[in-house]
């Protein structure tokens, strides 16, 4: 009779453990159908489609996983989707054509590009006020926050430069050059480097954050591919610093790099056009959006290897993962 209840315990625990709801879900931003896809990482497959605002592109999460901020271009706004009951609940003002955007470690303060007017914005996301304007370069797109939370860096594709902008101040203080068309920045976890993708420059800047200088340029060669298709655009890091993953768009490949030593050890053959990618919270499994061919591919970290194309929408371009 003792044994019951530990048996009843025992089965609820392995019950709880293999609950669907527990798998960590991704959500892919599809710019032509002005919707998101949810897929479930357990069984890898479309749960669910979302309507959302106008050529949705950037999509980030809350530091504490609550809501979604989804950068709706067309619609000039960012919107705020509760992910409990996968409701947009309210609309942020954006500034003209938000296409990605960066949240400050203290889960408040969110840098957005404006794309047609040379602006960053920032927004308070829990009283929906606009702090400042920033006046940077023609067409800003790529946009990240230092971890400590000192440095919002903002790349714009015409003026080729990354622009660093003082979170205390809101004062741009610093234009780093870069080749040409910037497309993303991503900082390390420890927050010493930044990389930065030139799309038309075939190139990835590794910038040391203390003194804003350049340590590395790395170029990229994939054989049986013209070097005008080799087009870095998004960039994934891993925390153990072992990896950097970089999205080379119509080549069709991820460039795997040791993020050490700065060699690139292989590329990985992907979908059409890659754009972005996500890392899933335990870092096994890395995502990319491949735009032209409407899929989602699934890599194995561990092997480095394609496991998976989930067809998703028209030309997705943003993924985040939900733990």
């Amino acid at each position: 009779m003792k044994k019951k209840p530990l048996a009843r315990l025992l089965a609820a625990t392995l019950l709880c453990c293999s609950t669907p709801l527990l798998a960590a879900t991704a959500f892919v931003t599809n710019e032509k159908d002005n919707n998101i896809s949810v897929i479930d990482m357990k069984t890898l497959e479309v749960t669910e489609t979302i309507d959302v605002g106008m050529r949705p592109r950037g999509l980030i999460l809350s530091h504490d996983h609550k809501v979604l901020y989804i950068c709706a271009s067309d619609s000039d706004t960012v919107q705020v989707m509760d992910l409990e009951t996968r409701r947009i609940i309210k609309e942020l003002p954006s500034g003209a054509d938000p296409e990605q955007f960066a949240l400050h470690p203290n889960n408040r303060w969110l840098y957005i590009s404006n794309e047609d007017d040379a602006l960053v914005t920032v927004v308070d996301v829990e009283t929906d006020q606009v702090l400042a304007q920033i006046d940077v370069g023609v067409e800003p797109e790529g946009m990240a926050v230092s971890p400590d939370g000192r440095w919002a860096v903002n790349t714009s594709e015409t003026s080729n430069m990354l622009h660093w902008i003082d979170t205390e101040t809101h004062e741009l203080v610093h234009n780093t050059p870069v080749d040409q068309r910037p497309r993303h920045v991503e900082f390390t976890h420890d927050g010493e480097l930044l990389w930065a993708s030139a799309e038309i420059g075939g190139t990835v800047h590794v910038i040391d954050v203390a003194s804003r200088e350049e340590l590395k340029l790395l170029n990229f060669r994939i054989k049986g591919v013209h070097p005008d298709k080799v087009q870095p655009v998004g960039i994934k890091l891993t925390r153990d610093g072992r990896y950097a993953f970089v999205a080379l768009g119509p080549a069709n490949h991820v460039a795997v790099v040791d993020a050490r030593t700065y060699e690139v050890l292989d590329y990985i053959l992907v979908g059409r056009r890659v754009w972005h990618m996500a890392l899933t919270p335990d870092e096994s499994q890395l995502l990319t959006t491949n735009g032209v061919s409407g899929d989602v591919t699934v890599i194995d970290v561990k092997s480095l290897k394609p496991v998976r194309s989930i067809k998703v929408g028209r030309y997705p371009w943003g993924v985040v993962v939900k733990p």
